[in-house]
């Protein structure tokens, strides 16, 4: 009590036993732990510890011994007053937070490489690559399905090995701005020569915007398998462990099949089948961005 805010902050960056200390204390130390920039947790039961549990930056309260006060003032409960259980809710929000980056990576890589493969293609002087309701359904259906699955990822091995992040990093820290950027740019460049590949070799313009659209959705759906990891390329990655985003992807290959080979959507999306040309030339220029991409990984390591 005696001490000011420089020697208590000495102090209690050096000491990692307290004893027999009151709720004052309790306080003091939570405070002069936030001030030196260290994330703090802090249990208790009973009402006098509410001040400390409030002041923490997370506040874990005892579910079945503690007081409806120091419930209120928590931002945790353990409903068995198991400390485990806190174990538990760090895994468990740390797979949020990564599910979430996930997400973000995948629909803004996609966004991007569509709004590329219109803006490109217009500044180059080149016909509409997509027409507006192909890329309505991409957004729709090949983005959509397979994103929320994505949000349903069970945890990578390693996720408890991580380092918490900082307090001042941001959802798009650790290099996932350019993984979107890249990933986003390929899309939209195999798109476009996808597009002007058709057009060369002689095939109209509805062959051609139908090659676009079967590459961008193709891209788009081997990319979500690319999201399931920031570290590991596509080859390294355990695809059958989400059967969630597996049927999802399935449903909208099948369901773009549906919009080639069906004379009423066909009359509906403005697509014709593909010749066998036109299919290499899609599968071709999907497998760019993983092959780029483990391309790039293995010389870094």
């Amino acid at each position: 009590e005696n001490m000011d805010e420089k020697r208590l902050e000495m102090v209690v960056n050096n000491v990692s036993v307290y004893a027999r200390v009151s709720p004052k204390h309790k306080l003091l130390v939570v405070k002069a732990l936030k001030r030196l920039g260290h994330i703090v947790a802090m249990t208790g039961d009973g009402v006098n510890d509410a001040p400390a549990i409030k002041e923490a930056d997370i506040g874990v309260a005892m579910g079945i011994t503690g007081t409806d006060v120091t419930k209120e003032a928590s931002s945790m409960i353990l409903m068995d007053d198991n400390f485990a259980t806190i174990v538990a809710a760090i895994e468990e929000g740390r797979v949020i937070y990564s599910n979430i980056r996930k997400f973000i990576r995948y629909m803004l890589a996609c966004n991007i490489g569509e709004v590329l493969t219109m803006f490109i293609g217009m500044l180059i002087g080149f016909p509409l690559p997509l027409l507006p309701i192909q890329i309505l359904w991409v957004n729709l259906v090949t983005d959509g399905l397979p994103a929320i699955a994505l949000s349903l990822d069970p945890p990578e091995k390693d996720i408890m090995m991580r380092t918490p992040r900082g307090t001042k990093e941001n959802i798009f820290s650790h290099g996932l701005l350019n993984l979107i950027l890249f990933r986003g740019i390929l899309i939209g460049l195999c798109t476009l020569g996808v597009f002007s590949g058709v057009l060369y070799l002689g095939g109209g313009m509805d062959s051609a915007r139908t090659a676009a659209f079967v590459t961008l959705v193709l891209t788009q759906l081997i990319h979500v398998f690319e999201c399931k990891s920031e570290k590991k390329s596509l080859f390294e990655i355990p695809v059958f462990n989400n059967i969630p985003l597996v049927l999802s992807v399935v449903c909208s290959f099948l369901m773009m099949l549906g919009v080639l080979y069906i004379p009423l959507l066909q009359g509906i999306f403005k697509t014709v089948p593909l010749t066998l040309n036109d299919w290499l030339l899609v599968a071709g220029f999907s497998v760019i961005g993983p092959l780029a991409a483990s391309f790039i990984r293995v010389n870094r390591k």
